[in-house]
């Protein structure tokens, strides 16, 4: 297959589709009318962590009622008010998954998706699950969020996400990976349609010769903006007959190809996505209880609400109730609260 890219210089005919996927407006969180300075907020905290036990409601009704921005003053002003790192506070204080959901939640985003990206990259495990978080930043985010995490990386690794992902991931899955992380999306919502029909087709080819990782599919993937390629794969099933993702399956169900679904359903549907994370996550023996505290605190603030009614269309249950079920304790409690849920119903 020859490359293709220098075909799209030329001039374009756009529209803007309607968008099943935006950044914000979608969450669940229930935030005060009347929220207290991060002076006063720091002060509570302070208060929660002494004595002879930790006050754990007092820090989900604090911390749980708070937005991105809100959380960040908390964390500078406690840090300039007490000389000590909120999330070291909250580490020492608290334990087990609730410790964990609720720092994670405490982090600034782009750091936190950092931090997970690197566990996930040192991993012992192996396999397609463990990089979820690597296609989730990617495919499944704005593109400014992806430069701020790469950003974070650097800072707080001394090393870049790109080095990291070259040292531990082997070929084929690696090209994909570099590919994702490196670009940087156009974020409108601008479609070429003469694009989408070609590009379909493009890709078309490449899964009917088995070159998954053939250099267009690759960029077409990396490159292309979220709106553009919900069309492309649109084209790709009018014209085809086929969802491009169950033609990759038709090949088999090892690792490349199951990374490309995701890749695929994580642009086309990320709140799809997220409600089978969350769903693998409690449905069966056992709960995977971090992909649930990823999933829900990731989406918390971005699309929370069409992720549960994708859950409810796929499962034909409540994801609230499910979640309920599936956890005890402090940490059943604060996810309860991201989820829009109340404490005392719990007790």
């Amino acid at each position: 297959m020859k490359s293709f890219k220098k075909l799209f210089t030329g001039k374009t005919k756009a529209h803007k589709p309607e968008s099943n996927f935006k950044i914000g407006g979608s969450g669940s969180l229930k935030v005060l009318d009347v929220i207290p300075s991060p002076e006063e907020d720091s002060e509570k905290l302070k208060k929660a962590f002494q004595g002879l036990g930790t006050d754990e409601e007092e820090i989900i009704n604090i911390l749980g009622h708070r937005d991105a921005s809100q959380r960040k003053k908390i964390r500078e002003t406690y840090q300039q008010q007490y000389n000590e790192s909120l999330i070291d506070a909250l580490h020492s204080e608290l334990s087990g998954d609730f410790r964990k959901a609720v720092i994670h939640w405490t982090y600034d985003p782009s750091e936190r998706d950092a931090r997970l990206a690197n566990e996930a990259l040192k991993s012992k495990k192996k396999g397609i699950k463990h990089l979820e978080i690597i296609v989730e930043m990617s495919c499944a985010s704005s593109p400014h969020h992806l430069v701020a995490v790469r950003q974070a990386y650097c800072s707080l690794l001394d090393c870049s996400l790109e080095e990291d992902i070259e040292a531990t991931v082997s070929m084929p899955l690696k090209k994909i990976l570099l590919g994702l992380v490196t670009s940087y999306r156009y974020d409108k919502e601008l479609v070429d349609v003469d694009i989408a029909n070609l590009e379909a087709d493009r890709l078309h080819e490449a899964i009917k010769t088995k070159e998954l990782v053939h250099d267009d599919v690759v960029y077409i993937l990396s490159t292309r903006n979220f709106s553009q390629l919900r069309t492309t794969f649109e084209c790709y099933k009018n014209k085809h007959g086929c969802p491009i993702d169950k033609d990759i399956m038709k090949f088999g169900k090892g690792d490349l190809e199951s990374l490309l679904k995701m890749v695929i359903l994580c642009i086309d549907s990320p709140e799809k996505h997220f409600a089978e994370v969350i769903g693998t996550s409690i449905i069966g023996l056992g709960t995977d209880e971090d992909s649930l505290t990823r999933a829900i605190v990731s989406r918390q603030e971005i699309d929370l609400m069409k992720v549960r009614g994708e859950y409810f269309n796929i499962y034909k249950s409540n994801m609230d109730d499910a979640v309920i079920g599936d956890t005890s304790g402090d940490y059943r409690r604060f996810l309860v609260t991201l989820l829009g849920g109340k404490i005392k119903f719990l007790l």
